[in-house]
């Protein structure tokens, strides 16, 4: 039987490795000018028109409550697909495409560094690496966005 495989992103943030399903990435793009939406929630940076799309952009950083740092020249923004939706998620740098193997994927310790657990699908030893796999549907919860859009407009 041939081992299966999670096509996954690599990414950079706080000084750590995460992972996405590749299926969910549309690009990846140096950082752009984002026009700022009044009364959204911090961690949300704005919006970006993107090839004729409007694209909500994330500071994953401030999503996790990490501290805040200068964008730099490595800095990215990887465009996943989600619900439906562009959504574009700010991390510090974005490395390689990896096939990694489904058996070594475990579940979420309790914690992992600082990221709230909510968050976290699983974590993989790939080679030499430690790779956290995030839960995109966390990240992205509607339950907050709703939640903020009704304290703005009270």
């Amino acid at each position: 039987m041939a081992n299966e495989f999670l096509k996954s992103i690599v990414f950079e943030l706080n000084d750590e490795e995460y992972a996405l399903p590749v299926d969910l990435v549309g690009a990846i793009e140096r950082m752009m000018p984002i026009t700022r939406i009044p009364g959204a929630p911090v961690f949300v940076k704005g919006v970006l028109n993107l090839r004729g799309v409007v694209t909500p952009i994330i500071d994953l950083r401030e999503r996790f409550s990490f501290e805040v740092k200068e964008y730099t020249d490595a800095t990215r923004t990887i465009i996943i697909q989600h619900n439906d939706m562009d959504v574009g998620l700010i991390v510090d740098a974005a490395y390689d495409v990896i096939d990694i193997p489904t058996e070594s994927i475990e579940p979420a310790p309790e914690t992992v560094g600082s990221v709230k657990i909510d968050y976290i699908e699983g974590v993989c030893k790939y080679k030499e690496r430690l790779l956290i796999l995030l839960d995109i549907d966390e990240i992205l919860s509607t339950d907050l966005f709703k939640q903020k859009a009704k304290e703005t407009t009270r």
